[in-house]
């Protein structure tokens, strides 16, 4: 069960981190960084999975290849813009950590826009013309 794993390996850096924290912070705040990487390197294999099968049932349903690599890109922006205010944070900088928040919600609707559009296209081709 890799969540044990990811759960344990969180557990001892946490436990290091509060050793070390008293007579190194900035050793601390590395090593929390080092152990927020270190998992998410641990869960790639799996984002690398589903982004597979995600591929196969866009090809199988003929939806175009453009609006699934636009969903995942907004996606990985919400995880990668997540990921940086949390250790943003935890080096204390709020404020920063909200702009990179609000970047990564700017990021996310720069890149919807086109999904919208067809959106509202498709919509107004099923409505009856007026008359």
């Amino acid at each position: 069960m890799e969540i044990i794993q990811i759960v344990g390996f969180g557990l001892i850096a946490t436990v290091l981190i509060l050793v070390v924290k008293e007579q190194k912070p900035m050793f601390a705040f590395l090593l929390a960084t080092f152990a927020g990487l270190v998992i998410f390197l641990f869960l790639l294999g799996k984002i690398e999975a589903i982004i597979a099968v995600l591929e196969e049932l866009a090809n199988r349903t003929g939806i175009p290849s453009i609006y699934l690599k636009t969903i995942l890109k907004i996606i990985g922006i919400a995880y990668i813009a997540e990921f940086g205010a949390q250790i943003v944070r935890d080096a204390g900088q709020e404020s920063i950590a909200s702009r990179i928040e609000f970047a990564g919600k700017v990021l996310i609707l720069v890149m919807a826009v086109p999904i919208i559009s067809v959106v509202v296209d498709t919509v107004i081709g099923l409505l009856p013309a007026g008359g």
